[in-house]
Protein backbone atom coordinates (compact mmCIF):
# COMPACT_ATOMS: atom_id res chain seq x y z
CA UNK A 1 0.00 0.00 0.00
CA UNK A 2 3.12 2.04 -0.32
CA UNK A 3 3.86 4.26 -3.19
CA UNK A 4 0.95 3.12 -5.31
CA UNK A 5 -0.96 6.56 -5.52
CA UNK A 6 0.20 10.06 -6.61
CA UNK A 7 1.74 12.19 -3.94
CA UNK A 8 -0.30 15.12 -4.27
CA UNK A 9 0.04 18.34 -5.50
CA UNK A 10 3.61 17.12 -6.61
CA UNK A 11 2.32 14.25 -8.50
CA UNK A 12 -0.46 14.50 -11.45
CA UNK A 13 0.04 10.60 -11.96
CA UNK A 14 1.74 8.13 -9.83
CA UNK A 15 5.80 8.44 -10.85
CA UNK A 16 6.25 12.22 -11.53
CA UNK A 17 8.67 12.73 -9.12
CA UNK A 18 10.77 9.26 -10.73
CA UNK A 19 10.37 10.88 -14.14
CA UNK A 20 11.57 13.92 -12.78
CA UNK A 21 14.83 12.50 -11.25
CA UNK A 22 15.14 10.75 -14.38
CA UNK A 23 15.44 14.05 -16.60
CA UNK A 24 17.85 15.69 -14.17
CA UNK A 25 19.94 13.01 -14.36
CA UNK A 26 19.70 13.39 -18.33
CA UNK A 27 20.49 16.20 -18.12
CA UNK A 28 23.63 16.42 -15.98
CA UNK A 29 24.84 13.87 -18.65
CA UNK A 30 24.31 16.29 -21.53
CA UNK A 31 26.19 18.83 -19.20
CA UNK A 32 28.64 16.51 -18.76
CA UNK A 33 28.88 16.08 -22.71
CA UNK A 34 28.72 19.65 -23.61
CA UNK A 35 31.79 20.17 -21.04
CA UNK A 36 33.52 17.60 -22.47
CA UNK A 37 33.13 18.50 -26.25
CA UNK A 38 34.02 22.25 -24.88
CA UNK A 39 37.41 21.04 -23.98
CA UNK A 40 37.91 19.20 -26.85
CA UNK A 41 36.93 22.01 -28.86
CA UNK A 42 39.04 24.08 -26.85
CA UNK A 43 42.10 21.65 -27.48
CA UNK A 44 41.52 20.92 -31.00
CA UNK A 45 41.39 24.96 -31.47
CA UNK A 46 44.71 25.75 -29.52
CA UNK A 47 46.32 23.19 -31.72
CA UNK A 48 45.08 24.26 -34.99
CA UNK A 49 45.61 27.74 -33.92
CA UNK A 50 49.02 27.01 -33.01
CA UNK A 51 49.79 24.64 -36.22
CA UNK A 52 48.60 27.79 -38.05
CA UNK A 53 50.76 30.13 -36.84
CA UNK A 54 53.99 27.44 -37.01
CA UNK A 55 52.16 26.72 -40.54
CA UNK A 56 52.49 30.81 -41.17
CA UNK A 57 56.01 31.15 -39.08
CA UNK A 58 57.74 28.35 -42.00
CA UNK A 59 56.00 29.42 -44.94
CA UNK A 60 57.51 32.91 -44.05
CA UNK A 61 61.25 31.64 -43.19
CA UNK A 62 61.09 28.75 -46.15
CA UNK A 63 59.49 30.02 -48.66
CA UNK A 64 59.06 33.97 -48.28
CA UNK A 65 56.03 34.09 -49.07
CA UNK A 66 54.02 37.25 -51.01
CA UNK A 67 52.08 39.31 -48.86
CA UNK A 68 49.07 38.57 -50.63
CA UNK A 69 49.60 35.06 -49.31
CA UNK A 70 50.11 36.16 -46.34
CA UNK A 71 46.94 38.58 -45.66
CA UNK A 72 44.80 35.17 -47.39
CA UNK A 73 46.61 33.02 -44.14
CA UNK A 74 46.05 36.06 -41.58
CA UNK A 75 42.15 36.00 -43.33
CA UNK A 76 41.66 32.75 -43.24
CA UNK A 77 43.13 32.46 -39.31
CA UNK A 78 40.95 35.22 -38.34
CA UNK A 79 37.70 33.23 -39.81
CA UNK A 80 38.95 30.38 -38.20
CA UNK A 81 39.42 32.21 -34.60
CA UNK A 82 35.81 33.94 -35.12
CA UNK A 83 34.45 30.76 -36.04
CA UNK A 84 36.13 28.95 -32.91
CA UNK A 85 34.78 32.24 -30.47
CA UNK A 86 31.54 31.51 -31.81
CA UNK A 87 31.27 28.15 -31.02
CA UNK A 88 32.58 28.46 -27.46
CA UNK A 89 30.38 31.27 -26.95
CA UNK A 90 27.26 29.19 -27.87
CA UNK A 91 28.75 26.04 -25.88
CA UNK A 92 28.92 28.88 -23.36
CA UNK A 93 25.60 29.93 -23.68
CA UNK A 94 24.32 25.76 -23.87
CA UNK A 95 26.60 25.09 -20.55
CA UNK A 96 24.78 28.15 -18.93
CA UNK A 97 21.74 27.11 -19.35
CA UNK A 98 22.25 23.48 -18.99
CA UNK A 99 23.25 25.02 -15.16
CA UNK A 100 20.04 27.11 -14.94
CA UNK A 101 18.00 23.85 -15.66
CA UNK A 102 19.83 21.81 -13.41
CA UNK A 103 19.56 24.38 -10.63
CA UNK A 104 16.36 24.74 -11.35
CA UNK A 105 15.80 20.77 -10.72
CA UNK A 106 17.91 20.60 -7.85
CA UNK A 107 16.21 23.29 -6.46
CA UNK A 108 13.07 21.33 -7.11
CA UNK A 109 14.41 18.39 -5.97
CA UNK A 110 15.23 19.65 -2.61
CA UNK A 111 11.86 21.65 -2.27
CA UNK A 112 10.00 18.24 -2.92
CA UNK A 113 12.23 16.11 -0.24
CA UNK A 114 11.54 19.08 2.12
CA UNK A 115 7.56 18.58 1.56
CA UNK A 116 8.22 14.84 1.79
CA UNK A 117 9.88 14.80 5.27
CA UNK A 118 6.90 17.03 6.48
CA UNK A 119 4.40 15.13 5.19
CA UNK A 120 6.12 11.94 6.70
CA UNK A 121 5.82 13.49 9.99
CA UNK A 122 2.33 14.94 9.73
CA UNK A 123 1.47 10.93 8.81
CA UNK A 124 3.69 9.76 11.93
CA UNK A 125 1.63 12.31 13.92
CA UNK A 126 -1.58 10.97 12.75
CA UNK A 127 -0.64 7.69 12.74
CA UNK A 128 0.25 8.19 16.36
CA UNK A 129 -3.05 9.48 16.93
CA UNK A 130 -5.18 6.64 15.16
CA UNK A 131 -3.21 4.60 17.00
CA UNK A 132 -4.10 5.81 20.63
CA UNK A 133 -7.54 6.57 19.41
CA UNK A 134 -8.02 2.79 18.23
CA UNK A 135 -6.56 2.07 21.60
CA UNK A 136 -9.19 3.89 23.52
CA UNK A 137 -12.19 2.38 21.53
CA UNK A 138 -11.09 -0.84 22.42
CA UNK A 139 -10.87 -0.16 25.60
CA UNK A 140 -14.72 1.18 25.31
CA UNK A 141 -15.77 -1.47 23.60
CA UNK A 142 -14.38 -4.07 26.20
CA UNK A 143 -16.44 -2.12 28.81
CA UNK A 144 -19.01 -1.82 26.94
CA UNK A 145 -19.07 -5.30 26.13
CA UNK A 146 -18.81 -6.25 30.01
CA UNK A 147 -21.79 -4.06 30.70
CA UNK A 148 -23.53 -5.72 28.33
CA UNK A 149 -22.74 -9.22 29.66
CA UNK A 150 -23.67 -8.50 33.20
CA UNK A 151 -26.68 -6.10 31.63
CA UNK A 152 -28.06 -9.98 29.44
CA UNK A 153 -27.41 -11.59 33.19
CA UNK A 154 -29.51 -9.30 34.68
CA UNK A 155 -31.87 -9.15 32.55
CA UNK A 156 -32.18 -13.14 32.45
CA UNK A 157 -32.35 -13.34 36.31
CA UNK A 158 -35.27 -10.72 36.17
CA UNK A 159 -37.21 -12.79 33.54
CA UNK A 160 -36.26 -16.33 35.57
CA UNK A 161 -38.31 -13.98 38.69
CA UNK A 162 -40.76 -12.71 36.45
CA UNK A 163 -41.49 -16.55 34.89
CA UNK A 164 -41.45 -17.45 38.98
CA UNK A 165 -44.10 -14.63 40.09
CA UNK A 166 -46.29 -15.37 37.15
CA UNK A 167 -46.52 -19.28 37.55
CA UNK A 168 -46.93 -18.87 41.70
CA UNK A 169 -49.63 -16.13 40.50
CA UNK A 170 -51.22 -18.83 38.07
CA UNK A 171 -51.04 -21.23 40.84
CA UNK A 172 -52.82 -19.02 43.50
CA UNK A 173 -55.85 -18.27 41.07
CA UNK A 174 -56.23 -21.73 40.52
CA UNK A 175 -56.09 -23.17 44.24
CA UNK A 176 -58.55 -20.13 44.26
CA UNK A 177 -60.88 -21.03 42.01
CA UNK A 178 -60.68 -24.78 42.68
CA UNK A 179 -61.39 -24.46 46.21
CA UNK A 180 -64.19 -21.97 45.13
CA UNK A 181 -65.92 -24.86 42.80
CA UNK A 182 -64.85 -27.66 45.54
CA UNK A 183 -67.16 -25.51 48.06
CA UNK A 184 -69.99 -25.55 46.12
CA UNK A 185 -69.64 -28.97 45.02
CA UNK A 186 -69.12 -30.01 48.98
CA UNK A 187 -72.43 -27.83 49.59
CA UNK A 188 -73.94 -29.56 46.42
CA UNK A 189 -73.17 -33.15 47.66
CA UNK A 190 -74.64 -31.98 51.20
CA UNK A 191 -78.08 -30.98 49.91
CA UNK A 192 -78.09 -33.98 47.28
CA UNK A 193 -77.35 -36.38 50.36
CA UNK A 194 -80.27 -34.38 52.36
CA UNK A 195 -82.38 -34.66 49.55
CA UNK A 196 -81.78 -38.41 48.85
CA UNK A 197 -82.35 -38.89 52.68
CA UNK A 198 -86.09 -37.28 52.52
CA UNK A 199 -86.85 -39.06 49.36
CA UNK A 200 -86.14 -42.34 51.22
CA UNK A 201 -89.67 -42.33 51.87
CA UNK A 202 -92.28 -43.45 49.42
CA UNK A 203 -94.52 -40.50 49.47
CA UNK A 204 -91.51 -37.75 49.28
CA UNK A 205 -90.25 -39.77 46.33
CA UNK A 206 -91.86 -38.28 43.56
CA UNK A 207 -91.91 -34.95 44.39
CA UNK A 208 -88.48 -34.40 45.23
CA UNK A 209 -87.06 -36.54 41.92
CA UNK A 210 -87.05 -33.92 39.90
CA UNK A 211 -84.97 -31.82 42.73
CA UNK A 212 -82.24 -34.60 42.92
CA UNK A 213 -82.05 -34.73 39.52
CA UNK A 214 -81.32 -31.27 39.05
CA UNK A 215 -78.60 -31.47 42.04
CA UNK A 216 -77.05 -34.50 40.51
CA UNK A 217 -76.68 -32.01 36.66
CA UNK A 218 -75.52 -29.53 38.56
CA UNK A 219 -73.07 -31.23 40.73
CA UNK A 220 -71.88 -33.21 37.31
CA UNK A 221 -71.78 -29.39 35.21
CA UNK A 222 -69.45 -27.98 38.15
CA UNK A 223 -66.94 -30.55 38.12
CA UNK A 224 -67.02 -29.89 34.35
CA UNK A 225 -66.23 -26.92 35.00
CA UNK A 226 -63.67 -27.38 37.55
CA UNK A 227 -61.86 -29.85 35.35
CA UNK A 228 -61.73 -27.47 32.49
CA UNK A 229 -60.61 -24.39 34.99
CA UNK A 230 -57.40 -26.73 36.05
CA UNK A 231 -56.65 -27.78 32.51
CA UNK A 232 -56.59 -24.71 31.96
CA UNK A 233 -54.56 -23.03 34.40
CA UNK A 234 -52.15 -25.89 33.94
CA UNK A 235 -51.54 -25.06 30.26
CA UNK A 236 -50.65 -21.50 31.17
CA UNK A 237 -48.01 -22.98 33.29
CA UNK A 238 -46.32 -24.93 30.64
CA UNK A 239 -46.58 -22.19 28.39
CA UNK A 240 -44.74 -19.86 30.94
CA UNK A 241 -42.28 -22.67 31.65
CA UNK A 242 -41.62 -23.03 28.52
CA UNK A 243 -40.62 -19.29 28.11
CA UNK A 244 -43.64 -18.53 26.33
CA UNK A 245 -45.18 -14.77 26.77
CA UNK A 246 -49.17 -15.13 27.59
CA UNK A 247 -51.40 -12.04 28.59
CA UNK A 248 -51.54 -12.79 32.36
CA UNK A 249 -55.12 -12.66 32.94
CA UNK A 250 -57.61 -15.36 35.28
CA UNK A 251 -59.48 -17.88 34.21
CA UNK A 252 -63.31 -16.03 33.47
CA UNK A 253 -65.37 -18.54 35.33
CA UNK A 254 -69.38 -18.09 34.57
CA UNK A 255 -71.45 -19.11 38.07
CA UNK A 256 -73.61 -22.00 37.83
CA UNK A 257 -77.20 -21.46 38.87
CA UNK A 258 -78.29 -23.61 41.77
CA UNK A 259 -81.17 -25.50 41.59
Amino acid sequence: ETNTLPFHPFEMQQGDILRMEKEHQVLKEQLKEAQEKYEQLQSRSSEEIGALKELLKKSVEETKVSKNELDWLNQDLEIKVKKWQQEKKENQDNLKALRNTAKKHTDSNDRYLKTIDEKEKQYNVYLNTCLETSNKLANEKLKLEELIKKSQDDCQECVKRAVKAEISVLKNWKETEVYKLNGIVANAEANLKMLKSLSSSASAAPMLKSQVDSWEVFISNVKKRLEKVEAEYEEKIQMVEKGLRICLAKTETVDLPSP
